[in-house]
C-alpha cells in the first residue's frame, strides 16, 4: 500500500474512533493533534537514515488510540498488524501504577521498541508542549515541563532532529511556571 493511501486509512481510523474527543480546553477536534504528531514525524523522517516511515506514521496517528478510545488491542492489531500495535501500546500510560511510575515505566518500554516509537514519543511531547490549560497548577506544570526533560534526556540520542526540537520548545515552555 502506498504511503498516502496508508495515511488515509491510519487518520480515518483515528478520526472515527476519536469521535468528537476535543482537545484539552478547546473545541478543537483530537485529530488534529495526532495529525500534528504525524507532521512532526514526516518531517524527522526527512532527517533520518534508515527510518521506518508507514510503522511511524500509523504510530503517530494512533498513539492515544486505547489511551482515550475504546478501540481494543485486537481490534488495532487486526486493522494495522503487530508492530504498529506494539509501539501504540509502549505509548500507552499504564494508568495501574501511581503516577509518578507511570512516565518511567512507559519510557521503559518505548526503549524496548524500534527507534520510530521512541520518535513518536518526541514529537508527541513536542506537540504538546503548548500553553497549559488554565486549571493547572504551578506545580502541574514544572511537573509536565520536568517529565518533558526526562523525556528528551532518555530519548535524545535516538532521533537527535526530533530531540533537538523538544530541547527547545521544552525552553519555551518555560515561561510558563517562570512568570507567574
Amino acid at each position: 500500500m502506498d504511503i498516502q493511501t496508508l495515511y488515509q486509512k491510519t487518520i480515518l481510523f483515528a478520526a472515527e474512533r476519536h469521535g468528537e474527543q476535543k482537545i484539552p480546553c478547546s473545541n478543537i477536534p483530537y485529530i488534529v493533534h495526532v495529525s500534528n504528531v504525524c507532521m512532526e514525524i514526516i518531517f524527522a523522517a526527512t532527517h533520518t537514515n534508515g527510518f521506518d516511515l508507514p510503522l511511524a506514521m500509523q504510530v503517530a496517528l494512533l498513539h492515544d488510540i486505547l489511551e482515550d478510545t475504546p478501540t481494543t488491542e485486537n481490534e488495532l492489531e487486526t486493522q494495522f498488524g503487530v508492530a504498529v500495535t506494539e509501539g501504540v501500546k509502549a505509548l500507552t500510560k499504564n494508568e495501574n501504577l501511581p503516577k509518578a511510575e507511570q512516565m518511567p515505566d512507559s519510557l521503559r518500554r518505548i526503549r524496548e521498541q524500534p527507534k520510530e516509537i521512541r520518535a513518536v514519543k518526541l514529537a508527541d511531547r513536542i506537540t504538546n508542549l503548548q500553553p497549559p490549560p488554565d486549571y493547572w497548577t504551578q506545580e502541574k506544570i514544572r511537573q509536565y515541563h520536568l517529565d518533558s526533560i526526562l523525556i528528551y534526556n532518555t530519548l535524545k540520542d535516538e532521533n537527535t532532529f526530533l530531540a533537538e526540537r523538544l530541547l527547545n520548545e521544552s525552553r519555551m515552555y518555560k515561561k510558563y511556571f517562570i512568570a507567574k
